[in-house]
């Protein structure tokens, strides 16, 4: 075989000696440069870095120790520092201590995790619930494990990272339908239908309340649709789950649907003011989830103390506390939308589009001074030239500081 050849077949350049070596080492400066990357992400106005912070309300910031008005956090109804939650927290060190040492199949459930587990079925009507470590991980856990090659799985477009990325991994075909247009949707279905018939399986995934735009999900006409096409509902309610519903257990018990929609998605890192995501849904489907979820067999399971804090939160959702601090978000939300481009708007995200990376980050930058921490937000989280800053509106916000930030908003 001559050099040539060897090159072609194995990777390797023939010395004048005879010996080979690796020809990709000889030939390392070609290798794509992880500076120019850097470089170029830097030039294109979207580099991020890491900041910490405080985390009661109001957040210090780390490098000249002001008190900001925190309106980035997504901590709608103030529970991140409620102190029943607290308290249930360093109760649970103390009953099961501070790590749940294994996986949850192998010793790692602990009677806190089935007890949150348990809370989360029944507020969300459905026979039972499964918990993930993070919402991200609820997403590649799930739709891996209930799809497959020759499957198809339908994203609205406007659908979290995460669930785009288990879409991907599953191996089905993806088909994106563009925002909340169900006339779309119902195209793509009825197409995938004539030309595959009854065998495959069809999931439809979406958000409840979207977290960059604050809409809602069209759920009665994506119910309708699934139902008519035998198709399962996924609905991630991570920004609707303590928000909406008589009990706050989201927009689907709103609107009651939750017993209609096959999926039911959902983060505890949000509105319950703590971590971790989860799966309600039927029997059949959690044991599946059970045995084929790879990002529940293979992680430790959740701290059982961030469970029995999880169990506090829930109950606090689900009392007249809850209720009352669902109310007070409704006022602030009325209070900062009356009078701009979000009259009527619902949800606690406002997103105040500038349009390009620099306006974003230079709006960002100015309310930073005035004392308000409003990041701004840009591609790929959102759509190119949709650079936005993202307001998030708690409970627990004074109407001084929302009429405050109104007024700094007014002269961008």
């Amino acid at each position: 075989m001559s050099q040539n050849e060897q090159q072609e077949k194995y990777g390797l350049f023939v010395s004048s000696a005879g010996k080979s070596v690796d020809f990709w080492y000889l030939n390392a400066s070609m290798m794509r440069s992880l500076q120019e990357e850097r470089e170029e992400i830097i030039a294109q106005g979207l580099w991020r870095k890491v900041t910490p912070y405080g985390n009661k309300g109001t957040c210090t910031s780390a490098q000249d120790q002001r008190e900001m008005r925190n309106f980035a956090a997504n901590d709608y109804l103030g529970l991140a520092s409620h102190p029943a939650i607290a308290e249930a927290f360093v109760e649970g060190i103390r009953t099961y201590g501070h790590g749940a040492t294994a996986s949850r199949l192998i010793c790692g459930t602990s009677p806190a995790h089935v007890a949150l587990e348990d809370s989360i079925a029944e507020l969300k009507a459905s026979d039972r619930a499964l918990l993930f470590s993070t919402g991200f991980a609820a997403a590649m856990g799930t739709i891996p494990a209930l799809l497959q090659r020759g499957d198809f799985v339908i994203l609205d477009k406007l659908s979290h990272a995460c669930l785009i990325d288990a879409a991907r991994l599953s191996g089905a075909t993806l088909r994106v339908f563009p925002h909340s247009d169900c006339i779309n949707l119902e195209k793509i279905l009825h197409a995938l239908r004539a030309q595959h018939g009854s065998e495959p399986r069809i999931m439809i995934v979406t958000e409840s309340v979207f977290s960059m735009d604050g809409d809602l999900a069209p759920l009665e006409e994506l119910v309708r649709l699934k139902e008519k096409y035998d198709a399962l509902l996924l609905v991630d309610e991570a920004h609707g789950f303590g928000i909406f519903g008589e009990h706050g257990a989201g927009l689907a018990e709103q609107i009651g649907l939750q017993k209609r929609i096959d999926l039911q998605m959902g983060t505890l890192s949000k509105a319950a003011g703590l971590a971790g995501g989860f799966i309600a849904s039927s029997s059949v489907v959690i044991d599946l989830l059970i045995n084929r979820a790879r990002s529940f067999i293979y992680s430790t399971a959740p701290p059982p103390a961030l469970a029995h804090a999880a169990c506090q939160a829930l109950t606090i959702i689900r009392s007249e506390e809850g209720k009352k601090l669902r109310q007070q978000l409704q006022n602030n939300i009325a209070q900062f939308t009356l009078g701009t481009m979000h009259d009527k708007h619902c949800t606690p995200i406002i997103p105040w589009i500038l349009g390009s990376n620099e306006q974003a980050l230079s709006a960002s930058a100015t309310l930073n001074k005035a004392g308000f921490l409003v990041p701004a937000i840009r591609y790929p989280t959102v759509p190119r030239n949709t650079a936005r800053l993202r307001i998030s509106l708690s409970a627990r916000h004074t109407q001084e500081e929302i009429a405050e930030l109104k007024l700094l908003l007014a002269d961008m």
